[in-house]
């Protein structure tokens, strides 16, 4: 993807899903207009996901995946199987793919259960149409196509792309919280850990955000904050730091300043905010011997002082005193199963899309785990949670 591109995590995410050997991969191929998959006789061709970012018209920028047949067969099956399952959990929109010679079997129908009970909006797609001697009539959730002639293709698209309104999601990172021709401060530390040559994607959306509030956004270090916000002719209307220095940031931001974090601003944008300022109180309530689980959503090269697996664990022991043990994952893998754990940390989430990162906070919450996220749980220990969070109303209740 280009540095231009839309990030993965602002695509609508449209997972095509069957039985092996249905046209699946056919149908994908049909509806991109690229040769994405590989198709063949052969049951099981496609064997791991396939993605494929993409403008979709009228839809707009997509993320296209094309997942193993749901029911491969062996231990090697079973593995794609729980991958394909773990891509509903990403998925905006559901493209269930069927053959149209025959009827839906049990498979298919407990596919389109779970599609249900995820509440993923989906259409049926009822392949090698021109196979059939008599067709039959379809509903409104069902779509007549021959991935080998193009016959039904448009329609399917039409179809896909009126399965959700891209107009409906008003979250802002920021820019809702400002006024035109405000300045922001934005701190970012170019340390080790930072990317060579550009800013991290919370950094560069909150950017943009401010833009297009109609604000001004003054990038900073940390170590030239203090002197550039004592030479501003005017207070700034807000101080936006990386979570990494926001002790010294605070320190030297004047009270009557709003202060907050990309990673908390993050949590806003992604839709956890509420519960990741709840369950940050678990943190004073850990045991010696408890474990922690610390998630993140991208995979990067770790640095020796890591903010994931090195610095917040460290914190974490020198805030309790006590030893608790740590274990991480990163990328796509997230436990199912969290009852060994006594809290979830997560990052930002700003390479997942809302679906997957409400997913992870609901796996969390079924199994009464508290879940929070980097920023919040670094405020928290430092004392500044109510100050990071005083503008964002909607927590207060939590910090009483």
């Amino acid at each position: 993807m280009g540095l231009n591109d839309t990030p993965s995590s602002e695509r609508i995410h449209i997972g095509f899903f069957g039985k092996r050997n249905v046209g699946k991969s056919s149908v994908v191929n049909a509806v991109t207009g690229q040769e994405l998959a590989v198709v063949s006789e052969i049951k099981g061709t496609t064997t791991d996901p396939v993605y494929k970012a993409m403008e979709l018209l009228p839809l707009g920028p997509v993320m296209i995946i094309d997942t193993p047949g749901i029911d491969d067969e062996g231990m090697l099956g079973e593995k794609r199987v729980k991958k394909t399952r773990q891509i509903l959990n990403r998925a905006d929109i559901a493209v269930l793919v069927t053959d149209a010679s025959r009827e839906t079997d049990q498979v298919e129908e407990d596919l389109l259960a779970l599609f249900i009970e995820k509440e993923i909006p989906y259409v049926i797609v009822r392949n090698k149409w021109d196979l059939l001697s008599e067709p039959f009539s379809v509903n409104e959730q069902e779509c007549p196509v021959s991935a080998l002639t193009g016959q039904g293709i448009h329609s399917l698209k039409e179809k896909i792309a009126h399965l959700v309104n891209t107009d409906v999601k008003n979250n802002r990172l920021v820019g809702d919280l400002l006024n035109p021709s405000d300045t922001v401060i934005l701190v970012v530390p170019i340390d080790k850990a930072a990317p060579k040559g550009r800013l991290i994607l919370p950094q560069q959306q909150t950017i943009r955000d401010i833009l297009d509030a109609g604000a001004a956004a003054l990038v900073v270090k940390e170590t030239e904050f203090k002197s550039i916000l004592d030479s501003m002719g005017q207070k700034p209307a807000m101080v936006i730091t990386d979570s990494q220095v926001f002790a010294r940031v605070s320190a030297e931001t004047p009270e009557e300043i709003p202060l907050t974090s990309f990673s908390i601003l993050m949590s806003r944008y992604k839709g956890f905010l509420e519960e990741a300022v709840r369950g940050v109180t678990a943190i004073s309530r850990l045991k010696s011997g408890d474990k922690i689980l610390i998630s993140e959503g991208c995979t990067h090269h770790r640095q020796c002082d890591d903010i994931g697996t090195v610095k917040i664990p460290r914190w974490i022991r020198e805030y309790l005193g006590v030893p608790v043990d740590f274990e991480t994952t990163s990328g796509r893998e997230f436990p199912e199963d969290l009852s060994g754990y006594s809290l979830v940390i997560h990052c930002g989430g700003c390479m997942l899309n809302e679906r997957e990162m409400r997913y992870r906070m609901k796996c969390a919450q079924d199994q009464k785990i508290p879940f929070t996220n980097y920023g919040i749980c670094i405020a928290y220990m430092q004392g500044i949670l109510e100050r990071s969070t005083r503008m964002l109303p909607s927590v207060s209740t939590y910090l009483k």
